[in-house]
């Protein structure tokens, strides 16, 4: 009874300190991405996409889903930006400004981009209309639940990252090759 009372008391008007948080810390994982998106300088997108990563691993954390945060840290900010930064300095990306990185096409991929977040919302809405959470059970962010879900659920699509991951890794590296060896043949 004491969940109810606390519930009536709290009100979409009159929101906590977590959720006041949890707003700004979306807000600035916002503003991340729409400059990793935007930005000339591909390590500066880099850069950014490790803040708004970094936002989102804090916006788990305000959710009490602590496993999924430092998951968020070690996997995407740890080990996918590096291998993205490491994948730039192998294929030797232009480091600074680079005027092949804007296409022309921004309205046709904010039209796009617009459309694909209408669906999104439009699908987890409906997907959540009607669930509710049990306040009783295990926490949903434990560890245990998490990897409960994971390794029942999910280790096709995750073994399949790694697989694409590696396959990044790899291609990367053929890239320099090929590109090492065409410049010898040229100077010789």
């Amino acid at each position: 009874m004491s969940h109810l009372a606390a519930a009536a008391g709290q009100g979409f008007l009159s929101p906590t300190g977590v959720e006041i948080a949890f707003l700004l810390v979306g807000i600035a994982t916002l503003g991340a991405a729409v400059v990793t998106v935007t930005t000339k300088q591909l390590v500066h997108a880099a850069l950014w996409l490790v803040v708004a990563l970094g936002g989102l691993a804090v916006e788990y954390l305000l959710l009490t889903a602590e496993f999924i945060a430092w998951v968020q840290v070690l996997i995407y900010v740890g080990s996918v930006v590096v291998l993205l930064l490491f994948g730039l300095m192998l294929t030797r990306a232009p480091i600074g400004r680079s005027p092949d990185a804007d296409s022309g096409n921004r309205w046709a991929a904010l039209t796009v981009a617009a459309a694909a977040a209408a669906a999104l919302v439009w699908v987890v809405v409906d997907a959540f209309r009607t669930t509710w959470i049990d306040l009783d059970g295990p926490v949903q962010g434990s560890t245990r639940v998490s990897g409960e879900i994971l390794f029942q659920h999910w280790v096709l699509p995750f073994e399949a990252l790694s697989v694409l991951l590696l396959a990044a890794l790899v291609g990367a590296i053929v890239l320099s090759r090929k590109s090492d060896s065409a410049k010898d043949k040229e100077q010789r």
